[in-house]
């Protein structure tokens, strides 16, 4: 049998270049060898303040991103964490087994309480209990995370320890899959802090849906050194994101690329990283201005994804109410 996989991303911003090197574009190449689970965590997405009208036209932006990025609906289990009523049930359950000590030691949460001082709400302090559930309904063996994610996985490993000592085993513990090339891209206008979609400044990120004008302009203004050899060097982290989006994108190695750039300068590469990603993401800006002139059809395939979702949300939740003794719906 297939080992099941599972990820997503949170409705927030927009879906970055970023996004698709560190973790759509390896999405796509597990989906034949896996049993997929991407969803868009709109849920996640309201620990910050949103415009309602604006909120429900991203949601289904991001969907259609997702297929339109290559996820094959039929392939994968696409769907909105919204639409399965599971995820916010088994939260609840899960709060009530995880220590506060635990959530204190979060990372992000600090970092995102510092960031969002009129609005630190209990969403934000509790969101990574509803992120293992996102894991642990659908019996996931891999979860695709970058580097800053580890410790929100290693929190859900403790939570199915927490659940197995006191109820007995019940969820599988999910490894995590980071891959090896691409998995933090950075800002354009801050190479030492990881590419946002959620930034302030819009020409730190390449969003999957900008103009290539846009894209062009974003990639040619990146921050670099005042150095000029294109040279992989930890040290000089601006150059060194540059050639890792263009080792990612164009299938060559950082010592291939470097060899190419022998005698030539930043604006060199620049030029041909930003045309580099029009031609990568024109395919994808077509195909998803397509399926946003056909909502009808849009809205099919959500409902085909939350229907296969369920499927297997229900049957855990339903042996996690047994376990702990809530009275079951249906008898």
């Amino acid at each position: 049998m297939k080992k099941t996989l599972l990820s997503g991303s949170t409705v927030t911003g927009d879906l970055t270049i970023g996004n698709y090197i560190g973790a759509i574009n390896n999405w796509k190449k597990l989906q034949d060898d896996y049993n997929c689970f991407y969803m868009v965590a709109d849920l996640h997405g309201l620990t910050v303040y949103q415009d309602p009208k604006a909120f429900k036209e991203r949601s289904l932006s991001f969907f259609a991103q997702y297929i339109a990025l290559g996820l094959d609906p039929d392939k994968n289990t696409i769907f909105l964490q919204s639409h399965i009523h599971e995820h916010a049930e088994l939260t609840w359950i899960l709060s009530c087994l995880t220590p506060m000590g635990y959530l204190n030691r979060m990372t992000q949460f600090k970092d995102k309480s510092a960031k969002n001082e009129k609005n630190i709400n209990a969403g934000l302090y509790t969101y990574p209990v509803l992120m293992a559930s996102d894991i642990l309904l659908y019996q996931v063996d891999l979860v695709p995370v970058g580097e800053d994610q580890k410790q929100h996985l290693e929190l859900c490993r403790d939570i199915v320890s927490f659940f197995q000592n006191r109820y007995g085993e019940t969820f599988k513990l999910p490894e995590p899959y980071i891959a090896k090339m691409g998995a933090r891209i950075m800002s354009l206008q801050d190479p030492t802090k990881k590419m946002s979609k959620s930034d302030d400044n819009p020409n730190s990120f390449i969003s999957i849906i900008d103009p290539p004008k846009t894209i062009i302009k974003k990639v040619k203004s990146a921050v670099t050194d005042s150095g000029t050899e294109v040279k992989y060097d930890e040290e000089k982290a601006g150059i060194s994101n540059l050639l890792t989006m263009y080792s990612v994108l164009s299938g060559k190695t950082i010592s291939e690329i470097e060899n190419d750039y022998v005698g030539k300068m930043y604006g060199h590469l620049k030029i041909d990283l930003a045309d580099l990603v029009v031609e990568t993401l024109k395919p994808v800006q077509e195909k998803y201005a397509d399926l946003m002139k056909n909502k009808d059809h849009l809205h099919q395939l959500m409902k085909q994804g939350s229907e296969k979702a369920r499927v297997v949300a229900s049957k855990t939740l339903d042996t996690v109410y047994d376990k702990v003794g809530l009275y079951p719906e249906h008898f």
